[in-house]
């Protein structure tokens, strides 16, 4: 159009000196000839500005586009699903970004609340992990470690232990590090592998699952290998610990953790405060079930529980609960040390009933979790165990076990925290005297201390103290530990 118009102007420059020598008929011309030429100008000039406008709005709408897709995989890569997360219940805010140093959430529902803000999944798993097709994660620790005694002949007198209790090996080690895959399979079904690289070079399955993402009713059902909802901190992984090592009642009553191959209901309650209630049935080969797990018929341990939570006001809220674990061993064999310091092969057959108590209290101003807050835990174990012991048959009495800890963070990136954790086993007679179940008429029980620096989300380091009354013998152990986290991980339980 511009080139038409220096050439309209070009010919007009003639025609105007020709029509000043031609007279009236040739201004006639002229005049119409500009005439035209003005009204080319005002197209000219509308369409360029049409054009103008079209391309402005067009760029406004593709960056509008790129903003959201870059806030989508943004969304995607900090929510990127872990089956320990949870999900958001009426009236509890939800947990952050399942970091390993996030800031702690003011309270939200356990793997089976059904969350609308972000198209949440099973177990709190958002449905943007399917754009990674699988979601891949994975997270390493190790420590060093001092003690006074040797962890390789330690014992919790009145406990036969499964082998995974006891203190954490002297020196330099690389700790339970785990690479976790997840995704939504589709509509209907969402899948979990997560696989431990434990410290003698050895690679298991530690979670391998299919869990619903559309049943009414707010009901969900997990198919496969994963950690019991029973207590508090059954369900969390290793690395998303506030301390090092687990709490002694985990360790003596199930092992560290109860993680076997099983199915799992959840039904979230339609209420306006957190309720959740569930049920599980495993296979029993898993501590305190375990040895010829062909007796039951592929159902050797089963359990119940029920969760509860709400928020108090705009800077406080809590979760508590109570669980029931049955299981039932044949010919289960525990390695073990004796009174005299002797290594022992213990074999149990029998049953064995579990009841837990938990609670948690988490604090921060207005909510913000960023600057500081405080989390106060605790949990409570009764156990009774019958059957027969060696070849002795016995029907214990009650077993206990509690411990309680708080953290608190006083500025970002720094926590400080303590526990006392205990367990008693009452005396059996003298039918067992010299052997693990041998209580020596004392109260295994530990004091802890820790202090730890998160160099951002995905990396911490931990120092950790322990004056540990467990065994015959008083120990003092030092721990410094790092954790980091590498990839896609979802947040994590509340």
């Amino acid at each position: 159009m511009e080139r038409l118009v220096v050439k309209v102007a070009a010919c007009g420059l003639p025609l105007l000196l020709g029509a000043v020598a031609a007279g009236p008929a040739a201004a006639d011309e002229l005049s119409d000839l500009r005439h035209d030429m003005q009204q080319m100008q005002r197209q000219y000039d509308s369409e360029l500005k049409r054009l103008q406008k079209d391309y402005e709005s067009k760029l406004q709408q593709m960056e509008r586009r790129l903003k959201a897709a870059e806030d989508k995989a943004e969304a995607a890569k900090k929510t990127a699903a872990d089956p320990q997360r949870v999900t958001v219940a009426p009236a509890i805010a939800a947990i952050p970004d399942s970091q390993i140093a996030a800031p702690e959430p003011q309270i939200a529902a356990p793997p089976s609340a059904a969350a609308p803000p972000i198209a949440v999944g099973p177990a709190g798993t958002p449905s943007s992990a399917g754009a990674f097709n699988p979601a891949i994660g994975a997270v390493l620790q190790g420590q060093a470690t001092s003690q006074s005694l040797n962890p390789n002949t330690y014992r919790l007198p009145g406990f036969a232990l499964g082998d995974s209790a006891g203190p954490l090996p002297r020196g330099l080690s690389l700790n339970e590090s785990e690479i976790n895959l997840n995704a939504n399979v589709d509509q209907a079904l969402y899948g979990n592998l997560t696989l431990a690289f434990e410290p003698h070079n050895t690679v298991g399955v530690e979670e391998g699952f299919i869990q619903s993402t559309s049943l009414p009713y707010g009901l969900t059902l997990r198919g496969g290998r994963f950690f019991s909802g029973v207590g508090y901190l059954n369900e969390q992984h290793a690395h998303t610990w506030d301390f090092a090592d687990q709490a002694l009642p985990y360790q003596a009553f199930l092992n560290t953790q109860y993680d076997d191959d099983g199915v799992q209901v959840r039904w979230l309650a339609p209420t306006g405060r957190f309720l959740e209630f569930g049920a599980e049935a495993f296979r029993g080969a898993a501590f305190p079930a375990g040895g010829d797990d062909n007796h039951n018929d592929g159902v050797g341990a089963w359990s119940g529980f029920v969760h509860t939570g709400d928020d108090i006001g705009d800077s406080a809220s809590y979760r508590v609960g109570l669980s029931y674990l049955h299981t039932a061993a044949k010919n289960r064999a525990t390695d073990d040390v004796d009174a005299l310091g002797a290594h022992v092969t213990d074999i149990f057959s029998g049953t064995d009933n579990t009841y837990i108590a938990d609670g948690v209290f988490k604090w921060a101003p207005n909510g913000n979790f960023v600057e500081r807050y405080l989390k106060l835990q605790g949990e409570f174990f009764l156990r009774q165990e019958q059957g027969a012991f060696n070849g002795l048959d016995f029907s214990a009495k009650t077993q206990t076990g509690f411990y309680a800890q708080g953290v608190y963070q006083f500025m970002p990136q720094w926590r400080v925290g303590l526990r006392y954790d205990q367990v008693h086993a009452t005396s059996l007679g003298p039918g067992f005297a010299g052997t693990t179940l041998d209580n020596l008429a004392s109260t295994p029980r530990r004091y802890s201390a820790m202090v730890d620096y998160s160099t951002s989300e995905f990396g911490r380091f931990r120092l950790q103290y322990e004056n540990d009354h467990s065994r015959p013998q008083t120990a003092n152990e030092f721990i410094l530990q790092y954790i980091v986290s590498i990839g896609a991980h979802g947040a994590h339980q509340y």
